[in-house]
Parts: structure tokens; C-alpha cells; sequence
């Protein structure tokens, strides 16, 4: 078991009240009910709207920046990565700033890992009462237009159909099926002639058409692909398919929902406290479910790095 403490500590220089970062048009019956909530809840968190995607990384920044020591992301994966890497661009909070997120996203995957119930009162109340674990922080480095750049994850990077995938997700469809949006683009992607990606960990490289890089044990759910994984074992661990085909379909998806994906043929694991990533052809990388960037990229990891709000 991790070892936690309480939050709520007033720390020199922080406000101890939660900084709330919130997408107010944000659907979904999670959704509407935490709107209808928000009057009620104002005398215990201080609440911050965004006004696009980009806005939660201002917002989280902004909230580091005034001394709140915890920082909340309502919504999914993607939410709580945008308002993690505002937080980053803060030097030295990661020291003073606890994170916590409260689950109305689509898949809720980093979530699910901390063991944050799904139900909106229960999740609430682990903010409340405001328990700390220090959990692995994992980030990725990569070149935008000529620049260096770093994001920090918590949960899951990926490369290949994973995040070809995500590029053909048609959003509409997203809002209204959910999970089943990426098995549609997945189906347009499986069709598509895939890359050559090889990940190495320094001493080793291996080679597949889907790379998938874990912090934790759970993707797209609670999908268990890294069985060994912990959030304070000081590694990434990349799940290497050697290839991606039709033939491949059901064999993977039962692999999904029993849990044996990493024991099945033409799967091997790699891991390391850094990776590095690279393609045969400009290819997208994906942290959180979220397109970022291309490969070439590399993987760090910093031990028990970011404070995290549990049950």
C-alpha cells in the first residue's frame, strides 16, 4: 500500500481551499449532475472554467502560480493531462501542488489506475478528505516546429494504429458512443498500411506496428495490458505488437477482456526508466488518448514525482 497524508495543510505561501479546473459545456449526464452541484459546492472549492481544450494548461498553471496546493481536473483523461502540464510549466510545484481529478471523461483511465471512484459523490468525497499518495511522474520529449518540447503524462503514451486511431475519430460519434467511437476508427486505421515503429530502453530495441507505453496497468478502461506496472516502480513499460492485422482482431480483443494480451504471440515488453521511439515515416504519438506530437520522441520517467489526491 502507498503511504499518504492528509491534505489540506496549509503550506507556506498556498491557499487550502481546491482549485477546481472545470469544461462548463461539457455533456454528459456525470456532466449535468456536477453543474447542477456547483452552487452547493462553492463554499468548499474555488472553481475555474475553461473556455477550449487548451485552456484547462492556463488554468492549471494560473492555480500553481496563485499558491493553491490542490489542484483539481474534472473531466477525462485528456482534461486532467492539459491542467498536469500547466502545473509542469510552474517551477518547483510539482513540490507544494497536490493533483486530483474528478471522473466524467469517456474512458477515465488514470482514474480508474488511482482507484478514484466513478460515481460523482464518492469521488467528492476523496477530494474532501484529501489523502495523498506520491506517485511516478512520466513525461515526453519531442521537437514541434524545430523546438524542444516536454509533456508530462501520468497513465499512457502511444504510437502506431493506437494513435491513428485517435486521428480518425470522428468527435461526433464520440460524444454519443463513446469508446465504441475508437473501435470504429481503429476498424479505418487496421485498413491502412501500417508504420515501423522501434522502441528502446538503451540496452534493447524491439520492433511492431503498435507501441503502447504504460505508467500503470490499465488502457482504455480498465483493460489491464501492463499486469506488472506500478506507479512507484521507477519504470515505463512499452507493449510491443510486432504487427497489426485483420487476422490479428479477435484474438486481441478477447486478449482485451480477459486480460492475456501481454502473454499472446507477436507481443513482447520492454521496460526501462527511459525509452526512446522512433518511426520509418512521420508518424503522431498520443499521451492520454490526446494527439501531441510526432515521433521521434523520448520517454522519462521521475519516481515518485506528483502528489495525487486517492481514496
Amino acid at each position: 500500500m502507498l503511504p499518504t497524508d492528509r491534505c489540506g495543510v496549509k503550506r507556506r505561501g498556498g491557499i487550502v481551499k481546491p482549485c477546481v479546473i472545470f469544461n462548463p459545456v461539457a455533456r454528459g449526464e456525470k456532466a449535468v449532475e456536477f453543474r447542477s452541484r456547483l452552487a452547493a459546492l462553492g463554499d468548499e472549492l474555488e472553481f475555474r472554467q475553461t473556455t477550449s481544450p487548451e485552456s484547462a494548461r492556463a488554468l492549471g498553471r494560473e492555480a500553481a502560480e496563485q499558491g493553491f496546493e490542490a489542484i483539481v481536473a474534472v473531466g477525462g483523461d485528456g482534461t486532467f493531462n492539459e491542467v498536469l502540464n500547466g502545473v509542469g510549466m510552474v517551477e518547483g510545484a510539482f513540490d507544494s501542488v497536490r493533483m486530483g481529478v474528478l471522473p466524467l471523461g469517456t474512458a477515465n483511465v488514470f482514474a480508474k489506475e488511482l482507484g478514484v471512484p466513478m460515481a460523482l459523490d464518492a469521488a467528492l468525497d476523496v477530494i474532501r478528505e484529501g489523502r495523498t499518495c506520491a506517485v511516478d511522474l512520466a513525461a515526453a520529449s519531442f521537437n514541434q516546429e524545430g523546438k524542444p518540447v516536454r509533456r508530462f503524462f501520468g497513465q499512457l503514451a502511444g504510437a502506431g494504429l493506437d494513435a491513428r486511431a485517435i486521428e480518425l475519430v470522428n468527435w461526433e460519434s464520440k460524444k454519443r458512443f463513446g469508446v465504441l467511437a475508437y473501435v470504429e476508427a481503429g476498424l479505418k486505421a487496421l485498413a491502412e498500411s501500417q508504420a515501423q515503429l522501434t522502441v528502446s530502453n538503451g540496452e534493447t530495441e524491439l520492433t511492431g506496428e503498435l507501441v503502447l507505453v504504460g505508467n500503470g496497468r490499465y488502457y482504455g478502461g480498465k483493460f489491464e495490458l501492463f499486469p506488472e506496472a506500478k506507479l512507484t516502480d521507477g519504470l515505463l513499460h512499452a507493449l510491443v505488437f510486432e504487427r497489426v492485422h485483420w487476422a490479428d482482431l479477435v484474438r486481441r480483443g478477447w486478449g482485451l477482456f480477459t486480460h492475456t494480451i501481454p502473454k499472446q504471440k507477436g507481443i513482447k515488453i520492454l521496460s526501462g526508466s527511459a525509452l526512446t521511439l522512433r518511426c520509418d515515416r512521420t508518424a503522431p504519438f498520443q499521451l492520454e488518448g490526446d494527439l501531441v506530437g510526432s515521433l521521434p520522441c523520448s520517454f522519462k520517467v521521475y519516481p515518485r514525482r506528483l502528489k495525487m489526491i486517492v481514496p
